[in-house]
């Protein structure tokens, strides 16, 4: 996932810029609620410990936080729900002439942000929970199919830049990695990992 990381770093090059030839005592204006609208690429991945297959979706979403700012760093809480469109498709997973195809749907997330001031913007790191839910369509090509729905838990870490447009909108770039463990149907496991790498914009409301 080089492309989602590269664009990430460069979106977020492009907005530091003039952010740091912004007064600092100003920083004060980059904390408050703040609420959101997310775009951005979306790369799942399924990994068995022999063979492994990841395709490309787009993310969608929305995001609801607060950042409080104590001289010049930034601690913040937020939640997101999110859609993809990415589905991976595996052939030969388990056994020669099989397919395994899973649809990352709704996802939940909440977590916390740790940060610094730069001029008005933010640069900083987050953590937290997330809850995906994942759909599989297996066929073993031997006339035996069946289709799966589950929740699974999982973390995510990630890092971005945020910085104003005017006073009550902001821009947001993040990159962030989500591990969900190991894909379970009915509690047993399937030996089957899942993985996810997102880049997103996010526009946000300032209140």
């Amino acid at each position: 996932m080089k492309t989602i990381i590269a664009t990430t770093a460069l979106a977020i090059a492009m907005m530091a810029t003039p952010a740091l030839a912004q007064d600092a005592d100003a920083a004060s204006d980059a904390g408050g609620f703040k609420l959101g609208a997310i775009v951005g690429v979306d790369s799942a991945t399924i990994d068995d410990g022999i063979t492994s297959g990841s395709e490309e979706g787009v993310i969608y979403g929305i995001t609801a936080g607060y950042d409080a700012v104590l001289g010049g760093v930034v601690i913040g809480a937020e939640a997101e729900l999110a859609g993809s469109s990415t589905d991976v498709v595996e052939d030969g997973l388990f056994v020669a002439g099989d397919t395994a195809a899973i649809s990352a749907g709704r996802d939940i997330y909440a977590g916390v942000r740790l940060g610094a001031t730069v001029g008005k913007g933010i640069l900083y790191i987050k953590g937290g929970y997330t809850n995906a839910a994942i759909t599989v369509d297996y066929d073993d090509g031997a006339g035996s199919a069946f289709r799966a729905t589950d929740n699974m838990d999982g973390f995510r870490l990630g890092a971005g830049a945020e910085f104003p447009i005017g006073k009550s909108l902001a821009i947001r770039a993040e990159y962030r990695f989500s591990d969900y463990g190991e894909y379970r149907v009915n509690g047993a496991g399937t030996g089957v990992d899942v993985r996810r790498q997102q880049g997103v914009i996010t526009l946000l409301a300032k209140f």
